[in-house]
């Protein structure tokens, strides 16, 4: 990769850590406003719990190369969960969600041949 798109990758990397981090940690902190959105689901608050730590196991993921991609795909499928959810269940604008289902898979992309490649660089 050359030194650009390293450059890229990673503010992309962090950019989402940082949002599925904050995201994560306010489910299990129990903001008021979760449990709210949560019990509109309909789920029972233990979805809330369950959504709060893939979000937050998956922000580090994306900080190690070599789990990235993995990451990055897990929280992809979680946001197509809540796109969906907005759609069909609660209302709501869907477009936050399918942004970051977007920038999830993008970034999947960029790692994936860290994964399957075992690239010996870990800067990339």
């Amino acid at each position: 990769m050359d030194r650009v798109k390293i450059i890229l990758v990673w503010l992309l990397a962090i950019s989402l850590a940082g949002m599925f981090g904050l995201a994560g940690a306010s489910k299990l902190a129990g903001a008021e406003e979760m449990v709210v959105l949560f019990d509109t689901i309909g789920f029972g608050q233990w979805f809330r719990y369950v959504t709060g730590s893939i979000e937050v196991v998956g922000a580090v993921s994306l900080l190690v190369p070599r789990l990235a991609s993995i990451g990055a795909s897990l929280l992809a499928a979680t946001m197509a969960g809540a796109a969906a959810t907005h759609l069909l269940l609660i209302g709501g604008s869907p477009i936050p969600a399918a942004a970051l289902l977007v920038f999830s898979l993008l970034l999947a992309y960029l790692r994936w041949d860290v994964v399957v490649l075992g690239s010996g660089n870990e800067s990339q």
